[in-house]
């Protein structure tokens, strides 16, 4: 394949809105917002270029680029660690138990709590593939790319990955969570909110939230009908997650009621699985396709390729593979299969 993830440039910028222009709204890590990206690659080379090896509030945006033409056809983004400038809320789904002797029955209310339980994780999102390209495994290398960055520089990232997937809305972008719940508080309409948190951050939830726990029994049909629910374009994204381990924690987002799933960050599939391996040379184009990365920070880059293990526990890799990557024999990369 003729396809790479590499780390994102500030040159990146105007792809980068392309993609951002696709999404249809709701995707709070994908404004499309020119100033609002041109600040995230500009944090993005910021966190590429700290030095240090522990978790920060660092950003790190990888770009699919089609080799042979330059095409940018994706992106995915790595947050560090959430929480550490800003809180980062979510609603805690829970069950209050409550007894009545003198009716004789027992009530089970839903209740949905503000809580920031979730801060110190790491978090992976903005995931945006092509619509033209959502074929031959690509969101796949796109998903998994973040796994191998994350190992490549384990002190920096949190011991659990957290991951918030779209929730439902409309075709014109209302979110019937937001309707019930948020807008009531915030006057504001779901695009705008969700314009708002992309550009000046999620403060102003703590500022106008209410602090108490929400009964679900107050909130209208439509909107406990999507609690929890990912938006249905998120759900090949949803179930890639479940595949590396993430799970569903009764956790949901504050702004549309999407899921976030969370997996123990040395547990996740692709974590565990992946090998550093030695390059012993090349291998014609033989062998069963792995996934592999190569580079640290700026210099990381991943793809697909044909290789092949050797007796000895090294690597044989199809040359079209080495030079997308830029690595030779002698040379250490992580490899997992595909």
């Amino acid at each position: 394949m003729s396809y790479r993830i590499r780390a994102a440039r500030p040159d990146d910028l105007r792809a980068f809105y392309d993609l951002a222009k696709l999404t249809g709204g709701g995707f709070t890590n994908l404004p499309a917002e020119r100033a609002t990206l041109e600040d995230k690659l500009a944090r993005s080379e910021a966190g590429f270029s700290r030095p240090g090896e522990n978790p920060g509030d660092d950003l790190y945006v990888f770009m699919l680029e089609h080799v042979e033409t330059g095409a940018i056809r994706g992106t995915c983004q790595v947050f560090g660690a959430v929480g550490t400038d800003r809180p980062f809320y979510s609603y805690l789904m829970s069950t209050l138990t409550q007894k009545s002797e003198e009716l004789g029955r027992i009530f089970r209310n839903q209740t949905l709590t503000l809580t920031t339980d979730l801060e110190g994780s790491s978090e992976v999102g903005g995931l945006f593939l092509h619509p033209q390209e959502r074929a031959g495994g690509l969101g796949m290398l796109l998903a998994r790319s973040r796994y191998l960055f994350i190992k490549q520089h384990r002190p920096r990232f949190g011991d659990t990955v957290l991951a918030e997937l779209r929730g439902v809305m409309d075709q014109a972008g209302h979110s019937p969570f937001w309707d019930a719940l948020g807008g009531r508080f915030f006057g504001m309409t779901f695009p705008e909110a969700d314009e708002f948190n992309a550009t000046h951050g999620t403060q102003f939830i703590a500022d106008l939230f209410p602090k108490t726990p929400i009964y679900m029994s107050m909130l209208p049909e439509s909107a406990r009908a999507v609690i929890g629910q990912p938006h249905p374009t998120g759900r090949a994204a949803l179930k890639m997650l479940e595949n590396e381990g993430f799970v569903w924690d009764s956790y949901i987002d504050i702004f549309d009621g999407g899921p976030t799933v969370t997996a123990r960050t040395d547990r996740i599939k692709t974590v565990m699985e992946a090998d550093w391996l030695r390059i012993a040379g090349t291998n014609g184009a033989d062998g069963p396709m792995m996934m592999m990365a190569a580079g640290v920070m700026h210099d990381f880059v991943a793809c697909y390729g044909h290789a092949t293990k050797t007796d000895n526990g090294e690597l044989l890799i199809e040359p079209k593979s080495m030079e997308m990557m830029g690595i030779g024999p002698g040379d250490r990369i992580l490899a997992v299969s595909r």
